[in-house]
């Protein structure tokens, strides 16, 4: 296959699993290109993402590595399998490559739950909000690129409608409901949304109220995507100028207790709906 140019962060993390197994096994690089009869820089090549590898090439790797995680290596194999192009890259060159990362991410993930603080999440915002926290960019966005970002984060709301859709469990700071962008109008039509889109069956929506004080992470939004096994879970943090996708043992059970924890003292599903509303009226 061809070099890539630019591997995307998927690309570039079935490149790292296939390097995890490698190390797992304890074997060199050199090691395992002699066994599946290529070169040290065919395997480096591999695991950096540079070169797309297929599913028949990822079971070699995974015999010679001996894993005997199956589905793990029919989940590795499937992400092998992905030649289509989404959506997201129609803007590819127009918007950060780390909002690309994040769509794909959101794509391909199984479920999602994540934490918001000062902002409604992304997958829930109105268009008017959307514009209204986009405006406070410095420097501010031009009209051309104000629309480009408007469309971009409306298309990803898609995720939410196709067929098949992640089970998504949103826990949104009290504080976030509160910050009224846009205007009262603006915030009130965006809790209404919340409400809306909260009936559905793959969404769940739970607030942490300014009563249950201080909790796990609480300076910083966080999403955990959920894979089609756990190996390839993937935590997406919010960080100035851009994004961080976190995928080790160690970071993925740590923010697993994290979001399971907020949740426990997030509100019931009905007691939002009840502040929800209550937040509305006050507008």
């Amino acid at each position: 296959m061809p070099p890539r140019s630019a591997p995307t962060a998927r690309q570039q993390r079935l490149g790292a699993e296939l390097r995890k197994l490698r190390e797992r096994a304890g074997m060199s690089a050199p090691q395992a290109a002699a066994q599946l009869g290529t070169n040290r820089t065919g395997i480096s090549n591999i695991e950096a993402g540079r070169f797309g590898v297929s599913a028949e090439r990822v079971r070699s790797l995974a015999r010679i590595y001996a894993c005997a995680d199956q589905r793990y290596v029919d989940a590795l194999a499937a992400m092998a399998e992905e030649r289509g192009k989404g959506w997201w890259e129609e803007y590819r060159g127009k918007v950060s490559v780390w909002s690309l990362d994040l769509a794909e991410l959101e794509h391909h993930a199984t479920g999602l739950r994540s934490v918001q603080i000062m902002h409604v999440p992304g997958l829930l915002q109105t268009e008017d909000y959307a514009k209204a926290v986009f405006s406070t960019a410095v420097p501010s966005p031009d009209p051309v690129e104000l629309r480009r970002r408007l469309s971009y984060r409306m298309r990803r709301r898609d995720v939410l409608d196709r067929d098949n859709p992640p089970a998504c469990t949103f826990l949104i700071h009290e504080c976030a409901m509160r910050m009224e962008f846009g205007g009262s109008k603006v915030a009130r039509g965006q809790l209404e949304y919340l409400l809306e889109v909260s009936e559905r069956e793959n969404v769940t929506i739970r607030a942490i109220p300014f009563s249950v004080g201080g909790f796990p992470n609480a300076g910083m939004s966080t999403k955990y995507a959920f894979g089609p096994v756990p190996q390839l879970d993937t935590v997406h943090l919010d960080v100035a100028g851009g994004n961080a996708l976190l995928d080790a043992e160690t970071h993925l059970a740590n923010y697993r207790a994290i979001l399971e924890r907020t949740e426990e003292i997030s509100l019931a599903p009905e007691g939002t709906r009840d502040l929800v509303r209550s937040i509305a009226r006050q507008l």
